[in-house]
């Protein structure tokens, strides 16, 4: 075991102007709802006049997002503990605030649920390609973090976690939420909800790419392996939006189907440019000025 260096109360202190820092402090400035505070009361009402589709379409959304969000909260702790074992202390203070606000959002969905009164199983809409990804390379990539802490270990974990989970497929859930709901006038407690899930992955996409940022910086070969995983996983993102779809020339509301598809492609497109800004360079003050998220 290697002897234990304190930080804080050596000349170093705690890093206040780094970014994973800063990221603590707004956590801790915006992260603290409670889904049990909000109400669904509205949201009871307005589900009993929805029709057989526009339920569909609904609970398939959520069930989608309440197992994501479940199996995000399980699959978070072994980059915690690499992060550890570097020693990076600030960055770790930021991923306790990540660990907890995946844990409020897989509360969140499922008070959702039992709200409008859909209680029971929902994994049919569980497809193949959704439980590729959460159920075989999101697990699979994050474990190998419990005895791989190498940085392409690491810099895999984030691509599947941050740039793809939480930066493509989340971030097009919660635009379908909105071209659903938002323009209906419906369901307001599902949508503040919302709204909260997607100010606090905000900060975990801006953390991840901050970390792969800082990787590629510091192991430039890191670059061809984040593209590579990229599009790996490019593909199922195109095909659960067709799953989603369903050869449907309009959505059950009244939207245009291409439109989330166009949002992915731009999703893949914005992460990959900003991760590739890091390519050939060592600045850690590049680093802190790039994200963006």
């Amino acid at each position: 075991m290697e002897k234990r260096t304190i930080l804080t109360t050596s000349s170093r202190g705690l890093l206040e102007d780094s970014f994973p820092y800063r990221l603590y402090q707004k956590a801790k400035r915006q992260g603290t709802w409670n889904p049990a505070d909000i109400d669904f009361t509205q949201d009871q009402k307005d589900w009993q006049t929805l029709n057989a589709e526009q339920r569909e379409d609904i609970l398939q959304l959520i069930s989608q997002f309440q197992a994501g969000e479940e199996a995000v909260t399980l699959d978070l702790l072994p980059l915690i503990m690499a992060i550890a074992k570097e020693g990076r202390l600030e960055e770790e203070m930021f991923l306790t605030t990540f660990l907890f606000e995946e844990a409020k959002h897989t509360e969140f969905f499922r008070r959702v649920l039992n709200a409008i009164g859909e209680t029971g199983d929902l994994s049919h809409f569980h497809s193949d390609t959704y439980k590729q990804i959460f159920y075989e390379i999101l697990p699979a990539a994050m474990e190998r973090l419990v005895t791989d802490q190498s940085p392409e270990a690491i810099a895999e974990a984030s691509v599947v976690y941050n740039m793809f989970v939480e930066g493509v497929l989340a971030e097009t859930g919660y635009f379908s939420f909105y071209a659903s709901l938002e323009s209906a006038g419906i369901m307001p407690g599902l949508l503040e909800g919302i709204g909260n899930l997607k100010r606090d992955e905000s900060r975990h996409i801006g953390y991840g790419t901050f970390l792969l940022q800082r990787l590629i910086c510091e192991h430039p070969h890191l670059y061809e392996v984040v593209v590579a995983k990229m599009g790996e996983l490019a593909p199922l993102a195109i095909r659960i939006n067709q799953e989603g779809i369903d050869n449907k020339e309009i959505s059950s509301f009244g939207g245009n189907p291409e439109e989330v598809m166009n949002f992915t492609m731009k999703q893949l497109s914005v992460r990959m440019e900003v991760l590739a800004r890091a390519k050939g360079k060592k600045s850690k003050r590049f680093i802190e000025s790039q994200i963006v998220n």
